[in-house]
């Protein structure tokens, strides 16, 4: 289930399938060019013009929401949550990303997660959230969710995430860089009730 999936540090990753989509480049080495980048929200760590600027080529495609779009150049297309964009056959799904009691990702801002049909399966990227009533509604084979507390869900959070989405898979991220540890992963592991990968980071 996670074949072609790459943990590129914090909350990137490049999936490599028929076509490359990264999403939420921030710190990216050497890889292939990207058909397509997937953007969850405005913030530095997530919307990096650099690094989106570095894996881009002619007839890259990026997807982001509304406010981020507003910064970005190129083929950028702009997805809602509750909304659908079908882009060279990848259908890719918006859902709602946002913090509950917590003044970082407002509901109103249109933060995303991604529902992505690639690579023969389906693989949901959180984003930067809290465990939201809208998760309940998520199916996916593999789910990709924060762990590391204070912006996003703690681990015992995404634990629960895990349990409402049952997927084959999760994946842990959002740690290491800016805040969170290799023990907020280890301990999503221990309690999520669903096989766990723990990815090496690359790039």
């Amino acid at each position: 289930m996670i074949e072609g999936i790459h943990w590129l540090g914090h909350s990137g990753f490049r999936i490599d399938a028929e076509k490359i989509v990264y999403i939420d480049p921030f710190k990216v080495g050497r890889g292939p060019s990207a058909d397509m980048i997937l953007v969850s929200h405005s913030h530095y760590d997530h919307c990096s013009q650099i690094a989106i600027e570095r894996i881009s080529k002619p007839g890259t495609v990026i997807v982001t929401n509304a406010e981020c779009a507003r910064k970005l150049r190129g083929d950028v297309r702009v997805l809602a949550a509750g909304r659908s964009l079908d882009v060279g056959g990848i259908v890719v799904e918006g859902v709602a990303a946002y913090n509950i009691g917590k003044p970082f990702h407002p509901k109103g801002e249109g933060g995303l997660g991604f529902v992505v049909a690639v690579g023969g399966r389906k693989i949901y990227f959180a984003g930067d959230t809290d465990l939201i009533p809208e998760m309940s509604a998520v199916r996916a084979d593999v789910a990709i969710l924060p762990v590391s507390g204070t912006y996003v869900m703690t681990a015992e959070e995404a634990a629960e995430a895990a349990a409402r989405i049952r997927p084959a898979v999760a994946i842990p991220m959002h740690y290491g860089t800016i805040v969170g540890s290799a023990s907020d992963a280890a301990r999503f592991r221990e309690l999520a009730g669903v096989p766990v990968e723990i990815l090496e980071r690359e790039g």
